[in-house]
């Protein structure tokens, strides 16, 4: 995985673990410690070095062990979203303008949901 893609990232459901910076954005992913099966994840990614409200994509991406990258989910600053046809039901992404911030909630989770989380930009200009 090239650095320019994994901006940062957060280990979930289990243990939140790192974050990144890719030139002057800053994308920093927080979950709580730990979730149990069944029940629901909600990730934050806060944005800093740019607006959510821009042109881009913001994205949610999973690194799943033994399985590699897995695109989740993105949400565009005119509010339509797109989803991972496996996750359409389970998962749902919002964002707070004013928070210049996106969320991620997966819901009904199981031992293959654990994985490194990663919050993306993703500009078509």
């Amino acid at each position: 995985m090239t650095k320019s893609y994994k901006e940062a990232g957060v280990t979930s459901p289990f243990l939140p673990l790192c974050q990144g910076v890719l030139s002057q954005i800053r994308l920093a992913p927080s979950a709580p410690g730990v979730v149990k099966p069944g029940e629901s994840l909600t990730v934050t990614c806060a944005v800093s070095g740019d607006s959510i409200a821009t042109r881009a994509w913001w994205n949610w991406v999973r690194e799943l062990p033994g399985r590699g990258l897995q695109w989740v989910g993105r949400i565009h600053f005119s509010g339509s979203t797109n989803y991972a046809p496996d996750l359409q039901t389970r998962a749902s992404i919002a964002r707070d303008d004013a928070k210049n911030e996106y969320y991620l909630q997966l819901r009904s989770l199981t031992s293959a949901d654990t994985g490194t989380y990663y919050c993306t930009r993703w500009d078509p200009r």
